[in-house]
């Protein structure tokens, strides 16, 4: 059993960081708290089997919009017991409906910012679907045009051969009426 005391640096303050981290800890039993401190970082003490902390560790290290841990600092200590649970500790409620609601604002923003570049990727994507429609009638046009084409030469082929085997057939008829076979 082991003790770490870690500083995270990074965009983990109004980003749900601290929510992630209590999850994570619930997950491997591991006890402690977690709580931002001025101006920008998070401290988090927590208590647990070796093995545990070496994988919280791991796993606090988040890089996921909008969470973007830059640094882990950790320092261990001695087993101390004084935990009973995980927890998150809150700063004043004012202060921290404040930082939601802003972080709440943000994310809308960013919401609305990903929905117009959807909309004009569907837009596009219309564009696109009419322009590939529009080759595909030409190359059906073309596609007529080629088989108009290849039935008229299939016209002309069976005329100028029939009109072949008729000579053909008379010159034959000539030669063996002269060679005395008809």
């Amino acid at each position: 059993m082991k003790r770490a005391r870690i500083i995270v640096k990074g965009r983990v303050q109004r980003v749900g960081y601290r929510d992630e981290v209590e999850e994570i800890a619930r997950r491997l039993g591991i006890k402690g708290f977690v709580e931002n401190i001025k101006p920008y970082d998070i401290r988090i003490v927590t208590e647990g089997e070796d093995e545990a902390i070496s994988e919280f560790i791991e796993r606090i290290k988040i890089k996921r919009f909008p969470i973007d841990v830059e640094s882990v600092e950790v320092s261990f200590e001695d087993f101390k017991g004084e935990f009973e649970y995980f927890e998150i500790k809150r700063g004043n409620w004012q202060e921290e409906l404040g930082e939601r609601l802003d972080t709440a604002g943000k994310l809308l923003y960013k919401s609305v910012e990903l929905a117009e570049r959807s909309v004009e990727l569907s837009e596009r994507s219309v564009e696109l679907g009419e322009e590939s429609v529009s080759i595909g009638k030409k190359m059906l046009e073309k596609q007529d045009e080629t088989i108009n084409e290849i039935k008229g030469l299939r016209e002309d082929l069976k005329s100028y051969m029939e009109e072949r085997f008729d000579r053909l057939e008379h010159e034959v008829m000539a030669i063996k009426a002269k060679l005395g076979m008809v």
